[in-house]
């Protein structure tokens, strides 16, 4: 009997859209190049391992097909929802992961999942050799934080045609690079997008981690600590998000795709 393995739509209501992200309930601790090379094998933007501790909380990692990461807020997100559909956990306890950004917390509220990530601040830099190149667009500001950079442009039409060249983006010393707007409808509060080829992925489809940023960035362009954010790419994902102290609360919604076996 082989180890069951999930693939959940984060940050949408409906499936084929979102954020995929295969998760991998383990009965203990796993070797790091077998979870590594089961996340080549499922070649999404991240594959999420986590095992109940002691204390009741679980412990999660998360790799894409290249490399592990210190924060990921879709497949988090997707693991939260795993543990409620599956019945690990009761729909009204807490979802609590220690990770290596920390203990992350998700509980539900209504329809959608809210997790309590670390802000991720930024702050203006000079912008690096080849950044304005390899994405083709002014750009109105530049930041930096602990994993990437962020880059403002001058509308929600920039964001979403912008066609970056991955391999002089994939040679910048960061995880990667967000690149967002003011939204043009009002629907949403701002649009952003998210390429990290030198972590093995081109484009992320809806990102948490990066809204751990763009929350407090735009929050305090705009003066709402509510928003809604809609990360434009091909798929398309909706995260809402909440400023609170140290902390953004990031929302959304999640969808179970597939189930299948890991016989290796």
């Amino acid at each position: 009997m082989g180890l069951t393995i999930y693939q959940v739509d984060a940050f949408t209501d409906k499936p084929f859209a979102g954020n995929p992200a295969a998760i991998c309930i383990l009965p203990k601790p796993a070797d790091e190049m077998w979870m590594q090379n089961v996340a080549r094998e499922m070649n999404l933007s991240e594959t999420a391992f986590l095992y109940k501790k002691t204390d009741g909380a679980f412990h999660l990692r998360w790799f894409t097909p290249a490399v592990e990461v210190a924060l990921c807020g879709h497949a988090t997100l997707a693991s939260a929802h795993i543990l409620w559909e599956t019945n690990h956990l009761k729909r009204n306890e807490q979802a609590r992961f220690d990770t290596l950004s920390g203990r992350l917390m998700c509980e539900l509220k209504g329809d959608f999942i809210e997790m309590d990530f670390p802000a991720k601040l930024e702050t203006a830099c000079e912008a690096p050799a080849g950044l304005a190149e390899a994405l083709g667009v002014k750009m109105k500001y530049v930041g930096k934080n602990q994993f990437d950079y962020l880059v403002e442009v001058d509308s929600e039409e920039t964001v979403r045609k912008i066609q970056p060249n991955h391999s002089m983006l994939a040679k910048l010393p960061v995880r990667g690079v967000i690149v967002t707007s003011r939204a043009s409808s009002k629907e949403y509060d701002f649009v952003s997008r998210f390429f990290a080829p030198g972590s093995g992925v081109p484009e992320d489809p809806a990102t948490g981690s990066s809204h751990c940023c763009l929350a407090p960035y735009w929050a305090k362009k705009i003066g709402k600590n509510e928003m809604v954010g809609y990360q434009a790419s091909a798929r398309g994902g909706v995260v809402r998000v909440r400023c609170h102290g140290d902390r953004v609360i990031l929302g959304g919604q999640a969808v179970t795709v597939l189930r299948g076996e890991l016989y290796s």
